[in-house]
């Protein structure tokens, strides 16, 4: 049986990118798609606590992660982001039943994907944020930040080109 934090999201304990050093002035833009219910209210509380999270993060709210179809992940590098996560309920506590357990499907054949272009597979995640969850939301958006920033900008960043 997997772990409660194995639960908590698809990044590897312990993480091999962090040994890598960042690339140095590089500030990522990076694309969260929240659930509405959990992450998108974790996120309103973190700002309601005045927690601190690197200004990179751009938000998006969907009612459910289990809409979270793998052509907005892709888009949203084509658009220009240098990662993307998708934030949504714990496990065994999406207001839509399943909705997330698809979502985390759905990521893991978006990481085998964006490889097969020529992407590395660490610049998609997905976290599981319960609502009352403020300090983890901004602790999640430092953590992709900083994952983010030493795997350097998108090679298929078309609007930084």
């Amino acid at each position: 049986m997997a772990e409660r934090a194995d639960l908590m999201s698809t990044v590897p304990d312990p993480d091999p990118l962090m040994e890598k050093e960042p690339v140095p002035g590089f500030e990522p833009l990076i694309v969260t798609i929240a659930c509405h219910y959990c992450s998108y209210a974790a996120a309103d509380l973190a700002g309601s606590m005045r927690l601190q999270y690197p200004p990179n993060i751009r938000i998006i709210r969907t009612p459910c992660t289990g809409k979270v179809d793998v052509l907005y992940i892709l888009k949203a590098f084509e658009e220009g982001a240098d990662g993307v996560y998708v934030a949504g309920c714990e496990e065994g506590g999406c207001h839509f039943d399943i909705g997330n357990l698809y979502a985390k499907q759905r990521i893991y054949y978006a990481k085998k994907l964006i490889q097969q272009v020529g992407l590395e597979p660490e610049r998609v995640e997905m976290f599981n944020i319960a609502a009352s969850a403020g300090p983890r939301f901004a602790e999640v958006a430092a953590l992709m930040t900083e994952r983010v920033k030493r795997l350097g900008p998108s090679p298929i960043n078309i609007k930084r080109i």
